[in-house]
């Protein structure tokens, strides 16, 4: 268990540095920093909470749940968790000073090449219980192997295009949307369900699981659409929307007969964090919903606020949402730290006001009102509230190993 508790801190010593550079990205926007590339740091942001938080946290939680307590103390566990941490910390100084360059390539590619290894090592020692959990874990490692297609296709696309063509900026939007949609969600939403004791309906699983697939596969065509000026794939996803929609229905439908149970077990805390991230989820469902409408859909990348605040409902809401719900859950966080559950609070609410503030500011531009008094002074003092937060948790974690 100290090893565990390791890797944790581990986890969210990243996720406060990449707290850290987006706050010092929104305190740029007020008080410009001439030592600071604001380009190089969102690149920093954006891999040190993709890479350092996201997938750390997953490695720590899959190794724990789905791997049989002997083969998960292995040494190779604990050696690639480390060396995957190298990676991250190659980054986090890396990205900063120089961008996308020699540096920051080569511990980007490196974590890539590890994160095989741990897929390889799952896919090995996962017992073979064929529950719906296991099936959502296995598919969503397939969606991070397909992801790492996009990363590889950059290179070509470079050398022979330019950054500024469809082809290399097609690639990253591959490689984002199989990461997010694919590997992170579904890994997310089968570590959620193997917390559920009694017996999943069959029957709704499969249905959930083949929409949830397909859906995936086909809601690719979305960001391809912003690149590519072809109607097809417009409608190619609105059917995948539409099957989204239909899949979380039956995630709702498969569920609701053991959620009273479900709460009945967990403490306030834990109950506040779950109702975040579920809220999150099917605000995500129903947003997507929305770029039906071709106009919508137009728009939803071309303002940046509503970008950034897509990507921070799923990084923040969903994903930490659900991520912090097990971690409490399990007691992997301690419920009963009240230092613990004013940083949980203290970031709950700098996750609400920053993402009220830039959807509003979002609609403010594209009902053509320009900029809300105050919007970057606001932003600035509710991502202060973030970084409190996790700081607060983080000492809470110290506490804790030190008692």
């Amino acid at each position: 268990m100290n090893l565990q508790k390791s890797w944790i801190l581990c986890c969210f010593f990243n996720f406060l540095i990449a707290c850290v550079f987006g706050l010092l990205m929104r305190f740029m926007y007020l008080f410009p920093l001439d030592f600071l590339n604001y380009s190089f740091l969102l690149h920093a942001h954006s891999h040190v909470a993709m890479l350092g938080w996201v997938y750390m946290i997953v490695y720590v939680l899959v190794v724990h749940f789905f791997i049989p307590k002997e083969k998960s103390q292995r040494p190779i566990y604990n050696r690639l968790f480390w060396l995957t941490e190298f990676s991250v910390i190659g980054m986090m100084i890396a990205f900063p000073i120089q961008g996308y360059a020699l540096f920051s390539i080569v511990f980007s590619t490196m974590h890539i090449l590890l994160s095989y290894v741990f897929c390889r090592l799952v896919w090995k020692d996962c017992s073979r219980d064929k529950s719906p959990w296991q099936r959502l874990l296995l598919v969503s490692i397939l969606f991070m192997i397909l992801s790492t297609f996009g990363v590889w296709c950059l290179g070509p696309a470079v050398s022979t295009l330019g950054k500024q063509s469809a082809f290399y900026q097609i690639a990253i939007q591959f490689f984002l949307h199989f990461q997010f949609n694919g590997w992170f969600i579904l890994a997310i939403l089968a570590l959620f369900l193997k917390q559920f004791q009694g017996q999943i309906d069959e029957v709704k699983f499969k249905r959930f699981y083949f929409l949830m697939i397909i859906s995936t596969l086909l809601t690719v065509c979305f960001p391809v659409r912003w690149f590519v000026e072809n109607d097809v794939l417009s409608y190619i996803n609105v059917l995948g929307v539409l099957l989204q929609l239909g899949a979380f229905i039956y995630f709702y439908k498969m569920l609701k007969l053991q959620i009273k149970h479900f709460k009945s077990t967990l403490d306030k805390t834990t109950k506040i964090v779950y109702c975040l991230a579920l809220c999150s989820l099917f605000l995500k469902v129903g947003i997507q919903l929305l770029t039906i409408f071709p106009n919508l859909a137009e728009i939803s990348h071309q303002i940046r606020n509503f970008v950034i605040g897509f990507i921070h409902l799923t990084t923040l809401g969903i994903i930490t949402g659900f991520l912090f719900g097990i971690l409490l859950q399990n007691k992997m966080l301690s419920a009963n730290s009240s230092i613990l559950k004013i940083g949980v609070k203290c970031f709950i609410s700098g996750y609400i006001l920053t993402e009220v503030l830039l959807f509003l500011q979002g609609s403010f531009f594209f009902f053509g009102e320009g900029s809300i008094p105050g919007y970057f002074q606001s932003i600035l003092i509710f991502s202060i509230l973030l970084v409190l937060g996790l700081i607060l948790v983080f000492s809470s974690i110290i506490k804790e190993r030190v008692e």
